[in-house]
């Protein structure tokens, strides 16, 4: 589960990470009301007017401004708000700002130049462990980073059962050039940051910036995060934080159903019992010539009402033009799946593309003849090359 800016520096502030402070604001009145609240509690002059929504790279995008005085705070908030922000994460549609963070200005003139850093704590799957990769090159796409400079880039690692070590807090305070106070905070800053993403059960937190302030100061100036869902049971708070207006409304539906649904850009849909069949279905598709339009995991209990939710999901994307059902009997009895079928196909009615269904597993054989002498326009297949040869056909 992905969360806002504000909503990651909330986790990290309650674990003792020292962040840009703001408040969130939905309209300009507000966003006048939050500039006069942070001056009094800050003393900021000047404010950072965030459109926050779940993607980065949103100062490419025009969603990131400098507001030098009130009237420009509430100018810049009515130019934010209600826009539809796109930047290199997005699709091509964008996604609409409903709400911006109004932030303190941390960029203020000192002893020493303000300097920005990248630092992100993410798992590293091929040694299980986690993992702290940090750069000197804050505010940049770490992408960029890593094709051009990619000795810029450092990482450390960390035994999870150990947890993060002194000294390896101190070697990234060093690996990044620090010395005295600003040395002490960011070692401070890197065990925070740590123990905020282990204890979240986080999968990730991507702080780009860290800013090292004019007096020596480190704190967060964003905040990507993003929560493990297999343990939001966990955290009940941080489930409340779930917006659902920036995901994806048939993936939403389809959770609500009990099916693991994955929207993608093809133009065959697919209906599949298992993680690993539905994965291998995918590759079937793409061998026929076609393209996934969804990765769709019915589970067990493909039942009449569950398969006709999933045909409904399926069929709301524009883009398919032909479903392929791939079910393997091994719990469930594959006539039942056909009934199953036949039953969701009935109770709605027309459906205007082709439904190829492969059934294999636990009498296959009655599922075959309860598909074939339906009287439906569903084919059905029992082997893969079988089901690839007939997508392949509709689709041409």
């Amino acid at each position: 589960m992905n969360l806002h800016e504000y909503q990651g520096k909330q986790i990290l502030n309650s674990f003792g990470v020292e962040i840009q402070r703001g408040l969130v604001a939905s309209t300009p009145a507000e966003a006048v009301e939050a500039a006069k609240k942070l001056t009094e509690e800050t003393g900021t002059g000047w404010h950072v007017i965030k459109a926050q929504v779940h993607a980065g790279g949103r100062g490419k995008g025009g969603g990131v401004k400098l507001a030098k005085n009130i009237q420009e705070v509430e100018r810049i908030a009515g130019e934010i708000i209600g826009m539809t922000l796109i930047t290199p994460q997005t699709s091509a549609e964008g996604k609409k700002v409903h709400q911006i963070l109004v932030a303190e200005d941390v960029y203020y003139p000192g002893d020493n130049e303000p300097e920005e850093y990248y630092m992100s704590v993410l798992l590293n799957r091929a040694t299980g462990r986690n993992m702290i990769m940090y750069s000197t090159e804050g505010g940049m796409d770490i992408e960029q980073v890593a094709e051009e400079t990619p000795h810029l880039i450092f990482h450390e690692e960390i035994d999870p059962a150990v947890g993060l070590l002194g000294f390896q807090a101190r070697k990234i305070a060093f690996n990044l050039g620090l010395s005295g106070k600003a040395f002490k905070e960011m070692t401070k800053f890197v065990s925070a940051l740590y123990k905020a993403y282990a204890n979240s059960d986080s999968s990730l937190f991507e702080i780009n910036p860290v800013l090292k302030t004019s007096d020596d100061r480190i704190i967060a100036v964003d905040a990507k995060v993003s929560i493990d869902d297999n343990a939001l049971f966990r955290h009940k708070d941080y489930l409340a934080m779930r917006d659902l207006r920036e995901e994806n409304a048939i993936e939403v539906e389809a959770g609500e159903a009990g099916l693991n649904y994955v929207d993608l850009d093809g133009n065959v849909g697919c209906m599949v019992n298992g993680a690993g069949l539905a994965m291998a279905t995918m590759d079937l598709i793409k061998q026929a010539g076609g393209e996934p339009a969804n990765f769709l995991d019915v589970g067990g209990t493909a039942d009449a009402e569950r398969v006709e939710i999933a045909f409904k999901l399926i069929l709301k994307d524009p883009n398919v033009k032909a479903i392929l059902v791939n079910i393997f009997g091994g719990i469930v009895r594959c006539d039942r799946v056909a009934q199953g079928i036949v039953d969701a196909y009935k109770n709605m009615g027309t459906i205007n593309v082709p439904i190829i269904v492969r059934l294999q597993g636990t009498n296959a054989d009655i599922a075959k003849e309860l598909i074939d002498n339906s009287g439906l326009d569903v084919q059905s297949a029992i082997e893969f090359q079988e089901a690839a040869d007939k997508v392949q056909k509709v689709l041409a």
